[in-house]
């Protein structure tokens, strides 16, 4: 997910800055589109490297406002959606049609079916700069990503401190004192020759890792079959493949393990129910279950997932999104960057999620902090996210969970406002 400009200044438009340092070096950057002001701004880091006026969707074909990434490119597109309308240097954010374009019409007010307007001299040089799976956020008012540290937040291991002396023993040496004998470490070179003079070995860089995208969510009804899938299969019940689907096989190991349990089901009429996890999970010996999920994908392609907990859950998250800009692995730092979008949970999703009270500040800092404090994620997760992670890499928070729109080949895609 790294980019690189490979146009000359030659192509920009009035309406776009350009950082003249990214001709010679790849970034890492996300782009910020705002509704609000009809305008898109290339991020590296903190820094604003090109903006542009822009054209969104109008009336009836509103642009939605979340999180997306570069998903495909296209020199040339035409739409098939209106009449093989041509979108020349099309960077496709959906599947089911939303994309940046070149445009002949951008006059900085919201006038597409959908889609992201550009000039045509900024969109061929944005075209240049890309690289799929480069981050874009749709929002309606402006935003900035702002360095943030927090003991959530990954980083990378470390590596471990090589030890002083290895394959030493004590041997005697001349005392200050005929009284006192001293011992000092020593290699035992008596049994082995001296090996010949050998010319130092310059070990080759390791080429940067893909970067990978995270999304920590609420678990829904697909998660929760999966753990009582995979903890009836342990507890000697055949509950099929763990796979978040309610088969035959499922159903009838959660029939079977209920009627062993006949107390504690007596008033529980639903197949699934958080007194059924809770059951399944004591008979394991695995303790409270947990209400929330992690799930990582790589090169748009789902790597694993693994349960997290989230304290208060009363308590929307809100939707938050973390790009890692820069890691340094012999530090084990990481430079991570931070923005909040506005959270519209509708009254029925709330309900749904049992939520009581959402956070709809826009305002980067303290709803973000406060978002990852109440996320607990169990040590083994971490150590095998830390040692995956690389720039580009990229983490949201979401009350909502995957979404309509993420898929195969896809990023994680949340939609805040449809």
């Amino acid at each position: 997910m790294f980019s690189r400009l490979v146009f000359g200044l030659g192509l920009l438009s009035a309406t776009a800055l350009v950082h003249p340092a990214l001709a010679a070096d790849a970034r890492t950057l996300q782009i910020i589109v705002s509704k609000d002001k009809q305008s898109l701004a290339v991020y590296d880091g903190t820094e604003v490297v090109a903006t542009s006026k822009v054209s969104t969707g109008k009336d009836g074909h509103t642009t939605p406002s979340g999180i997306f990434s570069v998903l495909e490119k296209q020199k040339y597109h035409e739409s098939n959606l209106y009449s093989a309308a041509p979108m020349p240097f099309m960077q496709r954010l959906t599947w089911s049609g939303i994309a940046l374009h070149e445009s002949n019409s951008v006059p900085r007010y919201p006038a597409s079916h959908g889609c992201v307007r550009m000039p045509s001299a900024f969109a061929k040089m944005l075209y240049g700069m890309t690289d799929r799976g480069v981050p874009v956020i749709i929002s309606d008012g402006e935003l900035v990503p702002q360095p943030i540290d927090h003991p959530t937040l990954f980083h990378p291991d470390a590596p471990a401190a090589m030890p002083l002396l290895s394959d030493v023993e004590l041997r005697p040496s001349m005392p200050d004192s005929p009284e006192k004998p001293v011992q000092v470490a020593m290699n035992d070179t008596a049994a082995m020759p001296m090996p010949a003079a050998q010319p130092i070995a310059t070990p080759e860089p390791e080429p940067p890792s893909e970067p990978i995208s995270m999304l920590i969510t609420r678990r829904t009804l697909r998660e929760t079959v999966i753990d009582i899938q995979t903890l009836l299969n342990q507890l000697g019940f055949s509950a099929g493949n763990p796979d978040g689907l309610l088969g035959p096989s499922t159903v009838q190991a959660i029939k079977t393990f209920k009627t062993l349990r006949p107390a504690e089901f007596d008033a529980d009429r639903s197949l699934v129910s958080d007194t059924l996890l809770r059951e399944v999970y004591a008979a394991a010996g695995k303790g409270e279950p947990p209400n929330g999920v992690i799930m990582v994908r790589q090169a748009f392609k789902p790597i694993f997932e693994a349960p997290v907990t989230i304290a208060d859950p009363g308590l929307a998250l809100g939707t938050h999104f973390f790009t890692l800009h820069a890691v340094d692995e012999k530090a084990g730092a990481a430079d991570w960057l931070g923005i909040t979008l506005e959270n519209n949970l509708s009254r029925e999703t709330m309900k749904r999620l049992g939520i009581t009270n959402q956070e709809s500040s826009i305002i980067t800092g303290k709803p973000t902090t406060r978002s990852l404090s109440r996320i607990t994620i169990p040590d083994e997760t971490r150590r095998k996210i830390d040692a995956l992670i690389a720039p580009g890499s990229t983490l949201t928070i979401s009350d909502t969970g995957l979404g309509r729109e993420t898929g195969e080949g896809t990023d994680f895609i949340t939609i805040t406002r449809g």
